[in-house]
């Protein structure tokens, strides 16, 4: 049985109980016609096609990084065998040969589904500039999903595949991720080649990977990236380095904008604790000039990039665009030389204004977007809403950075949100292993599965000298005495489950409420949901010696088979407690008694 979210490790697991691709290939062509969003692809691979495809991959080596995993392709990059569109159906044309990063991931072993719908020449954050339609997030059908990649963010939330490309200019790889629970990987631009790619603005553009997880998206990026000669920007890596526990720069005063969207500012805040959790430094910052570089993008001469791209076909077919993409491009008319090297300039001055930032922080954590709003509101505002949505986005590629945008959990409405990790040009793979804890802490699951397990991307290791200790209740990240871990130093190590045979009880009179783990070797049960902290060795004696009976600490196995000291409760003071072993964690649990 496979689960919503086809993660690489889910598939794999499969082929290891004995499945085969072709096996898969059939799971995706049943999920792919019950979808209820039309909108989402605009070429799907034919069925015989993907049988085939898997029979091929079958046929050959099975040690492929990426063997007989499914994804699915924007439709502005080529993949032969089916057209390319960019959501122009006047544009159309048949590729000859695959982009080359499709070569590297078929190479790699994996198959295409289909191409997916996009913001026509992916100009858009918002989904709803095509003539297929408008995908719509999957937690609400009246909500935008988020673009220009729309399609490739829906596709992987829907269960349909493992991963799907998207492309960024403006922050069409990470807009879409916020909106759908999905990770938005967004490599510093030159990392992955752009040979095969429609372009929108050449110079900064950037094929980006949707993925459930951290780990799945940073492994997709590794096989794709690489310098290829054909592609003028391409170019070659010296991968840049990040403390384990960065200093982490965060919005402050007047350039903490939400647009009204207090869901989105309270998701905001509570990564922000999350990061401090996690053992970050957080350092208000000066958002301004960033503020400003990003509106470079759009009201300076970089949307000239936008018309130089499609500028002969709008010559000759100007009644096929868009009306909010062909007001967009043309407005570039008029744009001269001078205002494109004054416009360079001030990049440039942006660039050395904003240095003295790098040296106060590692790495950037801002709101991937501030605001989200429904399809309707959005089709009356086409240019105000989707600027809302750039807020946060437009400077990074300007600015040569790297960036992996991830889960922030879900406000009252039941919408998601999401804030982005970004980093100096090249710390592509040291951001992973941050980006991934901070994913895992926040248990909001990934894509349409909000209770699915989310591995760190690589689990942080216990410093020399510090001592691990398990935390099942009000000490958890975000619990009221997660204090008393963070306070001395302490780091989260990991989010993991205890081994079978633990049962959790709520003890009565506790404040603040608090649970009280038993060993019961007849129990057999999925574990419960623990976290794994490290403290330097004399904090952690003297968070031990605060902890008052019936609790104490003794060795729990984790489902791993590792045992770790942890929190255990004696037996003698479950007398009118309640059992909350079914919630599966003390987090759940407290959720469904506060609402």
């Amino acid at each position: 049985m496979l689960p919503k979210m086809l993660t690489l490790a889910a598939v794999q697991a499969y082929y290891e109980r004995g499945h085969s691709p072709a096996d898969l290939m059939e799971e995706v062509i049943a999920r792919r016609a019950a979808l209820a969003d039309p909108a989402v692809f605009i070429t799907k691979t034919p069925d015989d096609a993907l049988r085939a495809a898997a029979q091929a991959v079958m046929a050959g080596p099975r040690d492929l990084p990426l063997w007989g995993i499914p994804f699915a392709v924007k439709d502005n990059i080529d993949v032969a065998g089916l057209p390319t569109t960019a959501a122009c159906p006047a544009f159309a044309y048949d590729p000859a040969e695959d982009a080359t990063l499709i070569a590297r991931l078929r190479a790699a072993g994996a198959i295409v589904i289909g191409k997916t719908n996009l913001d026509q020449f992916a100009t858009g954050l918002n989904g709803t500039r095509s003539p297929h339609g408008a995908p719509r997030s999957v937690f609400d059908a009246d909500y935008v999903s988020g673009g220009s990649s729309s399609g490739s963010a829906v596709a992987v939330a829907s269960g349909l595949c493992s991963f799907a490309l998207g492309t960024d200019t403006a922050g069409s790889g990470r807009v879409p991720a916020a909106f759908n629970n999905l990770v938005g990987i967004k490599p510093t631009p030159g990392l992955v080649p752009n040979t095969g790619v429609v372009p929108a603005c050449r110079s900064v553009d950037v094929v980006t990977v949707f993925a459930g997880c951290v780990a799945d998206g940073a492994e997709v990026r590794a096989v794709m990236e690489g310098y290829d000669a054909a592609d003028p920007f391409s170019r070659h890596a010296t991968p840049a380095a990040l403390p384990p526990r960065p200093r982490i720069g965060v919005l402050t005063g007047a350039e903490r904008e939400f647009y009204g969207n207090a869901e989105v500012e309270a998701l905001y805040d509570a990564a922000i604790a999350r990061a401090e959790s996690l053992g970050a430094t957080i350092v208000p910052f000066d958002y301004a000039p960033f503020r400003e570089a990003a509106a470079l993008l759009y009201d300076g001469p970089w949307v000239a990039e936008r018309l130089a791209a499609v500028e002969g076909f709008l010559a000759t077919n100007a009644d096929d665009f868009d009306p909010t993409v062909r007001r967009i491009i043309e407005g570039a008319k008029g744009r001269t030389a001078v205002q494109a090297f004054n416009a360079l300039y001030r990049l440039n001055e942006i660039r050395q204004q904003t240095a003295p930032v790098w040296q106060a922080v590692d790495l950037l954590m801002l709101p991937t977007s501030p605001t989200t709003c429904t399809v309707a509101d959005m089709l009356a505002d086409p240019i105000g809403r989707n600027s809302q949505f750039g807020r946060y986005t437009n400077f990074v590629n300007l600015m040569g950075l790297a960036a992996i945008a991830v889960p922030a959990g879900f406000g009252t409405s039941g919408l998601p949100g999401g804030v982005t990790l970004i980093g100096p040009a090249f710390s592509d793979q040291a951001l992973v292993p941050f980006a991934g804890a901070m994913h895992a802490a926040a248990d909001c699951g990934m894509g349409i599965d909000q209770g699915a397990e989310v591995p760190p991307a690589t689990l942080p290791t216990c410093p020399d000298g510090w001592l691990p200790i398990v935390v099942v209740g009000a000490h958890l990240s975000g619990m009221p005495l997660n204090a008393e871990l963070t306070g001395p130093g302490g780091v989260l190590l990991q989010s993991t489950r205890t081994g079978a045979g633990y049962r959790l009880y709520a003890l009565p009179g506790t404040v603040p409420p608090k649970p009280g783990l038993i060993h019961d070797p007849a129990f057999v049960g999925e574990g419960i949901k623990v976290e794994v902290w490290a403290l330097p060795a004399a904090a952690f004696g003297a968070f031990v010696a605060r902890i008052p009976a019936p609790l104490g600490v003794g060795k729990l196995t984790l489902e791993d088979g590792r045992q770790i000291s942890g929190f255990l409760c004696e037996s003698h003071a479950l007398s009118g407690a309640i059992e909350v072993t079914s919630y599966g964690s003390w987090r759940a649990y407290r959720a469904s008694v506060t609402g």
